[in-house]
């Protein structure tokens, strides 16, 4: 009885919840493209990056069956590989055994992606994951491991697809759960805007459009205040650094059983309000 009851609670628990929320893929393995060549129908490849940590490297549970969709290519981040895109996009482990998968599943690029080419039929779309889970902003200035690393992918992504007509374009950010803090939030403002201005300059593109979002108001108090202090700088940054916008998720609620990770119907929705957001900031 003991050890039913052990069971019972392991199963109903969030941290349980965490890990059956996203399993490993396992069929079929990831398709290679040639990235030196468009699809047919299109002309140019337009690429973005996503960056930030957990929710956007997604945590929901993927689909039976991976998404197929020939003008929609990302590119592998340990590999550098370019391949179909597909859920997950921030997979780590092997494209073909999926060996050293870690908890990668479902976040909202690949819809972001998919709003994108609809919304522009001449054009594939590239996706540079760069985000990793639970990292700080610290992390994403200049200099920092994980802005080098972003830097670097998008530096060779740009390479690789030269042939293709390709560019970047923007930028999706989802970033904030780690500095939802009292000590954090002063200086969360001016950090943001220093790794976009830094972005900015060094792929030389002034006017890189950069698109974040709220983080999730899914959790209590006490936590709750810091989370909304961390919202409101984030819907603030358009009125602060140009050709910025900030997608508002704050009426998402659905979370994989932590109060802190969408699930797949949220990431969606998210990758759908990103697009628009980038559509109503692409207009002249």
């Amino acid at each position: 009885m003991r050890l039913l009851l052990i069971t019972l609670l392991a199963l109903t628990s969030p941290l349980f919840a965490q890990k059956i929320a996203t399993p490993p893929p396992t069929k079929p393995p990831f398709e290679a493209v040639d990235i030196t060549k468009l699809p047919e129908g299109a002309t140019q490849l337009d690429l973005f990056l996503l960056m930030g940590q957990s929710n956007m490297k997604g945590r929901g549970l993927m689909p039976a069956e991976p998404k197929r969709d020939p003008r929609i290519v990302m590119m592998h981040l340990k590999d550098d590989q370019w391949y179909l895109a597909r859920h997950p996009l921030h997979l780590t482990g092997d494209t073909k055994t999926f060996q050293g998968h870690d908890n990668a599943g479902v976040g909202p690029g690949l819809t972001f992606a998919e709003a994108m080419a609809a919304a522009n039929p001449k054009a594939a779309i590239g996706l540079v994951p760069c985000a990793v889970g639970g990292s700080s902003i610290k992390l994403w200035q200049k200099g920092a491991r994980l802005y080098d690393e972003a830097l670097r992918r998008a530096e060779l992504a740009l390479h690789t697809t030269a042939p293709a007509n390709a560019r970047i374009r923007g930028v999706i950010w989802l970033q904030g759960e780690a500095n939802a803090k009292p000590e954090e939030l002063p200086q969360h403002a001016a950090r943001l805007r220093a790794m976009i201005e830094a972005l900015r300059a060094d792929l030389a593109l002034p006017e890189l459009p950069f698109i974040a979002c709220t983080i999730g108001e899914m959790k209590g108090e006490p936590l709750l205040t810091n989370l909304k202090a961390m919202n409101d700088i984030l819907l603030a940054l358009p009125k602060t650094v140009p050709h910025t916008a900030c997608v508002d998720a704050r009426d998402l609620k659905t979370h994989i059983g932590d109060a802190v990770h969408f699930d797949t119907a949220a990431q969606n929705e998210i990758g759908k309000r990103f697009a628009a957001k980038f559509i109503e900031l692409s207009k002249p």
